[in-house]
C-alpha cells in the first residue's frame, strides 16, 4: 500500500478507538455498561444491529461467494424479515418487561436455573469461538494479500476492540457502530461505483449485467426444494427463519443491542428497520461480487487468488507444469474476451439466435478454464499437503488491492477492519454480560455492589478479548469463511431458540423435560454435521422441533407418573 492509504487506514481507525473510548470513559454502573442505560435510539440500536452482524467475513467472503457461485447466497437471508417481525411482537415486549440484562434470565423465569445454565453456557461456547472467527478472518486475508505478518495482525485488531469495549461497554459498542457503518457504506460504495469505471468503454452497466446472467452469476432465486442444495428459496425461507429467530432473538450479542433501546417502540424500530435494509445489503454486495466477476473477464483474472500458494507451487518441482497451465488459462480468457465482445455486440443488436450460440461458447470456454483452475490447484496441493485451496476468501481483497486508486485501498481496508472490530466489539461485550450476569452474579457472588460487578465485567470482557486472540491465533483452514461462521452458529442456535420458543408458548412444559429435550436435540444436531450431508442452515429446523416436539412427550410422561403417584 502506499503512504496515502496508510495515513487513510490510521486515521479511521485511530478516531474510531478514540472517538469510542473518550465518549463511554464515563460509564459508571453495570445498566450503563450492559445495556447503555436503556437510552439508544431506534436508528443507532438498527445500525448496532447490523453492524454487529456484518463482520469482515461478510465484506472479505460474501463478495467472492457470488464470484464462485453466484448470487444465490442471498437467499439465505431471506427469513430475515420474518424474523424480525415475530421478534418485535414477542421477545422485545417480554425482554422489556422483564427488565432482563441478558436473554438467559428469562429462561430461570420461566423455567429454571439448569435451563439458564444450559442457555448460557451454549452461547458462550459457540460466540466465544465466534469471536475468533471474526478477528482471525481478515487478519488471515490482509496477511496474505499485504504480506501483514498474521499474528502481529490478530493481536493489532483485537487489543483495538477490547481498549474502546472494556472502558466504556455497550455504549462504547453503539457509538462505535455507527461510525463503523458510515466507513463500511462508503468504502463499498466506491468500491461499487469505480468497478464500473474500471469496466472497457464498450461495456455498459446494462451490458455488464447481461454478461452476469448469461454466465449464471444472478441465479439469485431457486424455487427447486432439494435437501442436497445448500442454498434455495425453501431453505432460506424456512431454515433462514428458524436460523435468524435464534441469532437475533437468544443470542446475547444481538439481543443486546436491542435491549438498549429507550423503549419498546425504538427496540421494534431498530429490528424491523434491520429486517428492512439488511437483504437489499446483501444482494448489493453479492451484486458487487458478480460485477468483479464480470470485471475479470476483460482484466484476466489470477488462476488462484491465494498468492501465497501460488509463489510456493512456483518455487517448487511443479513449476514448469504450473505455468504451462497458467499459459493454457490465460489463452482461454483471451479467446474468451472476444466472444464476449461479440456477445455484447449480438445483445444491443437484439439478435437471440447469435446471442445464445455466443452465449453457450462463452460457457464453453469458461468450463474449460474451470478445467485448468482444478488442475492447478491439483499442482498446489503436491506442492504443500496443507495448502488450503479453497480461495473465495481472496478474491475481493485481491481486486481491491490490485485495481483500485491510491486512497480507495486505504479506505476499503479500513471498512474491512472497523468491521471486524464492530462485530467483535459487540461479541466481546455480549459474552462479558453473560459470563457476569449468568453466571458471576447469580452463582458466585450475589450480593456484592453495583462498583464491583462493573469491575467484573470489564475483566471479563478482557478474559474473553485474550480468548477470541488465542483462538483466532491457532485457527486454521476455515474454508468460504462466510460460510464457516454460519455453520458454527448453525450448530446451537436451533436447540438454543427451541428452548425460548418452549418457554414463550408451551407454558404446561416444565424444566426438566425442556432441559433432556435439548440435550438430545444438541446430540442430534451434532450427529448431522459430522455424519450426514444435511446442509446447514436445516439444523436449526430440526434442532428446534426436536426440542419442541420431545419436550412436549416427555412433560406428557412426566405429568402421568406423576399422576399415578399422588
Amino acid at each position: 500500500m502506499s503512504l496515502i492509504d496508510w495515513i487513510v487506514l490510521a486515521a479511521f481507525l485511530g478516531f474510531v478507538v478514540i472517538y469510542g473510548t473518550w465518549k463511554t470513559r464515563k460509564t459508571k454502573d453495570v445498566d450503563s455498561y450492559i445495556r447503555a442505560g436503556r437510552s439508544s435510539q431506534w436508528w443507532i440500536v438498527a445500525l448496532s444491529i447490523m453492524a454487529t452482524q456484518a463482520s469482515a467475513i461478510t465484506f472479505l467472503s460474501t463478495p467472492g461467494q457470488a464470484y464462485v457461485d453466484g448470487m444465490r447466497f442471498v437467499q439465505f437471508y431471506l427469513g430475515l424479515p420474518i424474523a424480525m417481525v415475530i421478534l418485535s411482537v414477542t421477545a422485545v415486549p417480554l425482554y422489556n418487561k422483564l427488565n432482563v440484562y441478558t436473554a438467559y434470565e428469562y429462561l430461570e423465569k420461566r423455567f429454571d436455573l439448569k435451563n439458564r445454565m444450559l442457555g448460557s453456557a451454549l452461547f458462550l461456547t459457540q460466540r466465544g469461538l465466534a469471536a475468533g472467527f471474526t478477528i482471525y478472518a481478515p487478519a488471515l486475508i490482509l496477511s496474505v494479500i499485504l504480506g501483514w505478518e498474521i499474528n502481529s495482525t490478530i493481536i493489532g485488531v483485537g487489543i483495538m476492540v477490547i481498549i474502546y469495549t472494556t472502558i466504556g461497554g455497550t455504549n462504547a459498542v453503539n457509538k462505535t457502530h455507527f461510525l463503523q457503518m458510515i466507513i463500511i457504506t462508503t468504502g463499498m460504495f466506491s468500491a461499487f461505483v469505480l468497478l464500473f469505471l474500471m469496466l472497457p468503454e464498450n461495456v455498459s452497466f446494462f451490458d455488464a449485467v447481461s454478461v452476469a446472467g448469461k454466465m449464471g452469476k444472478l441465479n439469485a432465486i431457486d424455487f427447486t426444494f432439494d435437501l442436497s442444495n445448500r442454498y434455495t428459496f425453501w431453505s432460506g425461507i424456512i431454515g433462514g427463519t428458524f436460523l435468524m429467530l435464534s441469532y437475533f432473538g437468544t443470542d446475547q450479542s444481538q439481543v443486546g443491542r436491542y435491549l438498549s433501546g429507550s423503549s419498546v417502540a425504538q427496540s421494534r424500530l431498530g429490528l424491523l428497520t434491520n429486517g428492512i435494509v439488511k437483504v437489499p445489503m446483501q444482494f448489493i454486495i453479492l451484486f458487487i461480487g458478480a460485477m468483479v466477476f464480470v470485471f475479470y473477464q476483460f482484466a484476466t483474472p489470477p488462476m488462484f487468488f491465494n498468492p501465497v500458494e501460488v509463489d510456493n507451487v512456483k518455487n517448487s518441482k511443479y513449476k514448469n507444469e504450473y505455468r504451462e497451465i497458467e499459459s493454457k488459462y490465460k489463452s482461454i480468457f483471451a479467446e474468451k474476451r472476444n466472444d464476449l465482445n461479440n456477445l455484447i455486440t449480438s445483445i444491443e443488436v437484439g439478435d437471440e439466435n447469435q446471442v445464445s450460440g455466443i452465449a453457450n461458447e462463452v460457457i464453453k470456454k469458461e468450463n474449460e478454464a474451470a478445467e485448468l483452475r482444478g488442475d492447478a490447484i491439483e499442482l498446489i496441493k503436491k506442492a504443500n499437503p496443507d495448502a488450503d485451496t479453497n480461495d473465495t476468501n481472496y478474491i475481493f481483497l485481491s481486486f481491491i488491492i490490485n485495481f483500485l486508486p491510491v486512497g480507495i485501498i486505504g479506505l476499503l481496508i479500513a471498512a474491512i477492519l472497523s468491521a471486524s472490530m464492530s462485530s467483535t466489539s459487540a461479541e466481546l461485550n455480549a459474552l462479558a454480560s453473560t459470563s457476569v450476569i449468568d453466571f458471576y452474579k447469580r452463582l458466585i457472588n450475589k450480593n456484592a455492589t453495583d462498583k464491583h460487578y462493573l469491575g467484573v465485567s470489564k475483566l471479563a470482557t478482557i478474559f474473553w478479548g485474550g480468548y477470541a486472540i488465542i483462538f483466532a491465533l491457532f485457527a486454521q483452514q476455515l474454508g468460504s469463511l462466510i460460510e464457516a461462521v454460519n455453520i458454527l452458529g448453525s450448530l446451537v442456535y436451533g436447540t438454543i431458540l427451541g428452548i425460548f420458543l418452549t418457554a414463550f408458548y408451551l407454558k404446561r412444559v416444565k424444566g426438566t423435560a425442556t432441559f433432556i429435550a435439548a440435550t438430545i436435540a444438541e446430540c442430534a444436531v451434532l450427529y448431522c454435521y459430522f455424519f450426514t450431508d444435511i446442509p446447514f442452515l436445516w439444523y436449526n429446523v430440526i434442532g428446534c422441533l426436536l426440542v419442541i416436539i420431545i419436550a412436549i412427550l416427555l412433560s406428557l410422561v412426566l405429568s402421568k407418573k406423576i399422576a399415578k403417584t399422588s
